[in-house]
């Protein structure tokens, strides 16, 4: 199994390189893992105590299940993923994700590269670079109209934790990356290189 990890700033393009990818390989031979659904569960909290927590820190994502489940898929079993309810800021219970073993694990997201055990299991390490004006236009169109945010809540939260978490974690760990691929899904060789690389995989 040869697993990719695409990290990047949030609205670098992650997802739509990894959808790139995956539409020139065929859907049915690449399993894709969104890291935005390992946030770790808060349902205990009210409401209103889990809009305080910091999102975009690495210690908000449940790395320890994630590594499991990629263990497993390197395993050949098949594993539920959870599923996360952004509009409520918590773990669905209601809904699970089948991910299913393949010759191909494509995993995209902010905190990808930034996890040193996360690392250590990936064998190629990407991270989408993108201009943070181009990133932020994309974060307030998304956090509007796909998970019900006003523009003083996308504005806050960009100040108090988006930016600052930005500068320490997720740009530092583009170091750790094998492929970098500036302005995401607008950038076609990028793209076409990563595909090509994973294409010569699956021929082995």
């Amino acid at each position: 199994m040869l697993i990719i990890g695409i990290a990047g700033g949030t609205g670098s393009g992650k997802t739509t390189v990894a959808r790139s990818v995956i539409d020139r390989l065929g859907a049915g031979k690449v399993t894709f893992i969104s890291q935005d659904n390992y946030y770790k569960d808060h349902t205990h909290l009210s409401f209103s105590e889990r809009e305080t927590i910091n999102y975009d820190h690495p210690l908000a994502f449940d790395n320890e299940l994630l590594l499991k489940h990629l263990k497993q898929l390197k395993k050949g079993q098949v594993v539920q993923a959870p599923v996360y309810d952004f509009a409520n800021h918590a773990r669905s219970m209601e809904h699970s994700v089948e991910l299913k073993p393949n010759k191909i694990v494509i995993i995209e997201g902010l905190h990808v590269l930034s996890d040193e055990n996360l690392r250590d299991i990936l064998d190629i390490k990407v991270f989408v670079d993108t201009d943070p004006d181009v990133r932020i236009l994309r974060r307030v169109l998304r956090d509007m109209n796909e998970r019900g945010r006003t523009i003083q809540s996308v504005y806050d939260q960009y100040l108090n934790t988006v930016k600052p978490m930005h500068e320490a974690f997720i740009e530092p760990s583009k170091k750790y990356a094998d492929l970098i691929i500036p302005e995401g899904g607008h950038n076609e060789v990028g793209i076409e290189l990563l595909s090509i690389l994973t294409a010569k995989y699956l021929m082995e």
